[in-house]
């Protein structure tokens, strides 16, 4: 029997679906990339925002039409649309033959067993139950960076958002627990590990009563062959001055921090449920930039919130154009039913929306290009991703580079490298968003 998987959505829906592979692969179950091969589907979906939601049903719809056909023996949703449209997906796709809720990928072989078996069933635990962790994953990455996931849910609420509804209030994984999974995702050859959560800056509150991040930090970066450390999804509110001193002290910890932001404007952020200010916000940025010189800064902003005024906007496009993030996109607001901002007033037209987010970008595309243009001339260590074909040119990330989401750095050489070697290169041009660099020799 060959399982076709289709992950789509976040890094943290990409570690479940990495859980669901290790167990099936313990039970004898083989993948398919190629859809006519696959006896079996698993569409792991997302519901965040609209288009995901889209993206997901479309998929569910595409693999129905195979189940139809009789070409598929079974058809598994699972993941946040799972969880949260469960009803109308039986109702609307009844080829879908079980439906996997969020916090029970665990019984991913039971579904598949029992499908098979003519007995499908729809699988449900607490949303609150505990993270599944010690699973041994099926690393989709390519094996040299992977994502690991220190926290499950959210308690934050903030206005816009569905998360806390589909996957609980915020869980820490025991710390003990993600130096284990840590040390063997470097045994099987992982070199860059990659924080996430809906929050990584809490971790450690609901278990230990205090934000141990910084501890975790320290802990993984004593697991040998493991040379990058990464972290994502950080609330500016909760980065602690123990946190910076972290990063700035700890080697393997990359200087670069992404830092969800969503607006500047005091009355938008407060409309959106978020817990700091504008001032706050510069504070915070500054208290990094003054402490490790050479950080990236990465965020996401939100455009056309209910209530956004054009003096909002202009707020917030002043904020951005002094603050000069490093990396920095902009979503359009989406309105989710049954979230608060959902309700509100004064919803801003999709073309002023869009109109925004162009403007946004637009001034961000500068501000890159110039940061790009200030890198020509700095030597620095880059993890190989690939070679392009035909020709002597490696694509490579820097630590200034998350994968999939930020640019890259292509060396020339024709020396013979391998995906997930680090080399130093000089950086010599760069191309819109990537750096060109050539191998340094000292």
């Amino acid at each position: 029997m060959k399982i076709l998987f289709v992950s789509l959505g976040c890094d943290k829906n990409l570690v479940d679906s990495e859980m669901m592979l290790g167990m099936l692969q313990e039970k004898g179950y083989s993948f398919t990339d190629d859809e006519a091969e696959a006896d079996i589907v698993v569409v792991n979906t997302c519901c965040f925002i609209g288009d995901a939601k889209e993206e997901s049903i479309n998929a569910l719809l595409e693999m129905a039409e195979l189940k139809e056909s009789g070409q598929l023996k079974a058809l598994i949703a699972t993941g946040c649309l799972a969880q949260r449209y469960r009803e109308e997906i039986q109702k609307e796709i009844p080829q879908v033959d079980a439906i996997i809720g969020t916090t029970a990928i665990e019984s991913i072989v039971a579904a598949v067993e029992e499908v098979l078996a003519g007995a499908g069933q729809n699988y449900y635990r607490d949303i609150n139950a505990k993270p599944v962790t010690d699973k041994k994953r099926v690393v989709t990455t390519g094996g040299h960076f992977a994502y690991l996931k220190i926290a499950e849910g959210c308690d934050k609420h903030c206005t816009y958002c569905i998360i806390p509804k589909v996957r609980g209030g915020f869980r820490s994984v025991p710390m003990e627990k993600l130096v284990a999974e840590a040390e063997s995702l470097a045994d099987a050859g992982v070199k860059e590990l990659i924080l996430v959560a809906q929050e990584t800056t809490l971790y450690g509150m609901d278990l230990y009563g205090e934000k141990r991040l910084p501890e975790l930090l320290h802990e993984l970066a004593q697991i040998a062959g493991i040379y990058w450390i990464r972290i994502l999804y950080c609330y500016p509110e909760e980065i602690t001055d123990e946190l910076i001193e972290a990063i700035a002290r700890e080697p393997k910890v990359c200087h670069y921090l992404d830092i969800p932001i969503q607006h500047a404007a005091d009355s938008v952020l407060k409309r959106m449920g978020r817990r700091t200010t504008e001032e706050e916000l510069r504070q915070t940025i500054n208290r990094l930039r003054e402490r490790i010189p050479d950080i990236c800064l990465r965020t996401t902003l939100i455009s056309g919130f209910p209530g956004e005024t054009q003096e909002d906007f202009e707020e917030l496009y002043r904020f951005v154009n002094e603050m000069e993030f490093d990396r920095l996109g902009v979503f359009t607001y989406s309105r989710e039913e049954d979230t608060p901002a959902a309700m509100m007033p004064e919803q801003v037209e999709e073309a002023v929306k869009e109109a925004r987010r162009d403007e946004l970008m637009e001034l961000q595309q500068e501000i890159a290009f110039e940061k790009a243009e200030d890198m020509i001339g700095r030597v620095l260590t880059v993890m190989i991703e690939g070679k392009v074909a035909d020709e002597d040119v490696y694509v490579a990330r820097t630590y200034r580079d998350a994968p999939n989401v930020d640019g890259y750095l292509f060396v020339n050489t024709s020396a013979s490298l391998m995906t997930g070697d680090f080399v130093k290169v000089q950086v010599v041009d760069f191309n819109e968003y990537d750096l060109i660099g050539e191998m340094y020799h000292e």
